[in-house]
């Protein structure tokens, strides 16, 4: 549905192009101190606007409307809104027939018998994510202790970033890209075997982010070619440190005290200005679909702090089950 979490619950809500989208946090403690402003680092790092993400520059400010009093958080559940103020939505009026190769619309159209908001990719947009990001940054402030950080490592399958855009803005294209995550500071201990496992939540968390295609941990798919000699991680001393990290930081689904290490897969745009061949949903032929408004030409550009976010809620999460469980 649309909650995430156990013990630290996430609700998100609101359309691309409605009035607002917004996110609903239950479970963060009483006494934690919050500002808007405490928000704005990770939502700035997300922003669009540099070369090769959409002309779409909304305010992103943060309204908080429930759940702090007094700069501290009470208890309660904290609801955030952004409004929705730059949209063109007569750029997607053409989306009502024409379903985008590679999008939603096609799904959306069929799962809601035709009632889906379908403007800007309305539930399904990416403008979502940016409550993702709010509500990572009141994560982190619950697990102070340990430091995430996410970085995009390639795009189009080039290391050189700016010229892999550049190349695909020219040719009126789009490109996917690699993101890495790493967490230090994890304590030893958490998460559960099997469906509990930091595996399955980090997993479940990153592929509710639209555009996510994949996603591996430590050593990853290379671990086919390695031997279970090469592979295994030598244990150097009585804290459980490893010699090398090909488990990415879990054993058995559970923190092994050594740094937390993912990749995720980041898909191309389906947005592209080139003509695309798409059913119509009105005649029933296939037709030339020629895509117009503003879109990402490497939505993996923004990705870092989302994918930053969403460790931040998992491990916040797992953090309040393991507290309670040892109350």
């Amino acid at each position: 549905m649309n909650t995430f979490g156990r013990q630290f619950k996430v609700s998100i809500f609101g359309e691309s192009h409605g009035e607002s989208v917004g996110i609903t946090i239950d479970g963060c403690p009483p006494g934690v101190p919050l500002l808007t402003e405490d928000l704005m680092t990770d939502i700035l790092r997300r922003k669009s606007g540099a070369k090769g993400t959409t002309p779409r520059i909304e305010s992103d400010l943060p309204q908080i409307i429930s759940g702090v009093f007094n700069h501290k958080t009470t208890g309660a559940p904290i609801t955030i809104l952004f409004a929705n103020n730059n949209i063109k939505s007569k750029d997607y009026s053409n989306l009502l027939k024409h379903p985008r190769p590679g999008h939603s619309d096609f799904v959306a159209m069929k799962k809601y018998k035709g009632f889906n908001d379908y403007r800007g990719g309305g539930y399904f947009s990416g403008r979502l994510t940016l409550a993702l990001v709010a509500a990572g940054s009141i994560a982190k402030k619950i697990v102070p202790h340990i430091t995430i950080s996410a970085k995009l490592k390639e795009v189009g399958g080039s290391k050189n970033i700016d010229e892999a855009v550049q190349k695909a803005l020219e040719s009126k294209n789009s490109i996917g890209g690699i993101v890495e995550c790493s967490a230090t500071g994890i304590p030893i201990g958490l998460g559960e075997p099997f469906f509990g496992s930091i595996h399955a939540k980090l997993s479940q968390i990153v592929f509710s982010i639209p555009a996510m295609k994949g996603i591996e941990f430590g050593a990853g798919f290379f671990a086919t070619k390695m031997t279970g000699e090469e592979h295994n991680d030598n244990i150097i001393d009585e804290t459980g440190k490893t010699e090398t990290n090909n488990a990415g930081g879990i054993s058995g689904g559970i923190s092994n005290g050594n740094d937390l290490l993912f990749r995720v897969a980041v898909k191309p745009t389906s947005s592209i200005s080139t003509p695309q061949e798409t059913y119509n949903f009105e005649s029933g032929t296939i037709e030339t679909l020629l895509i117009e408004g503003r879109h990402d030409t490497c939505i993996a550009l923004r990705v870092p702090p989302v994918i930053e976010a969403v460790t931040a809620i998992v491990l916040a999460d797992l953090s309040r089950i393991m507290i309670d469980a040892k109350l």
